[in-house]
């Protein structure tokens, strides 16, 4: 029993500072997004950046996940998407009681583009094609939602 306290307790912490980090993350307003990201990139990627800060907050974290597994499926790597795509489904959904509550539309819009893309990836016999258009329709949610 003493064993099983020591290895669930520094999980439970884990968890629990990744999980306080995300919402600490995703309580910014709007315009400390916009101030920060103005200041500190290139216009092009703040261009990017401000579109993401929606009533929702600050998606930037959940699209760059999203970026990154169109770009493995851009690749070919549908193996290497699936499994890269979870992250932002456990990111996702660590988030969603502080996300749902500001804007349960604009929520319930990207978890539905979130749920296909999963779909694409996880399917039996997914395709490269069906892939990229679910990542390519995922990113252009995160980009209009807001």
């Amino acid at each position: 029993m003493r064993d099983l306290l020591t290895l669930v307790r520094p999980i439970a912490a884990t968890s629990a500072i990744v999980f306080l980090a995300l919402a600490a993350g995703c309580s910014k307003s709007a315009n400390t997004v916009a101030e920060s990201t103005a200041s500190a990139a290139p216009q092009t990627s703040s261009a990017v950046e401000a579109k993401t800060a929606s009533r929702l907050g600050d998606l930037t974290a959940f699209r760059s996940i999203a970026a990154d597994v169109a770009a493995t499926v851009d690749k070919g790597n549908l193996p290497a998407a699936k499994a890269r795509i979870k992250d932002l489904e456990v990111a996702w959904d660590s988030a969603e009681a502080g996300l749902k509550p500001r804007s349960p539309q604009d929520w319930h819009t990207v978890d539905k583009a979130i749920d296909r893309a999963l779909a694409a990836l996880r399917a039996d016999a997914p395709t490269q094609g069906d892939c990229k258009k679910a990542m390519s329709d995922l990113l252009k949610t995160f980009d209009t939602v807001g």
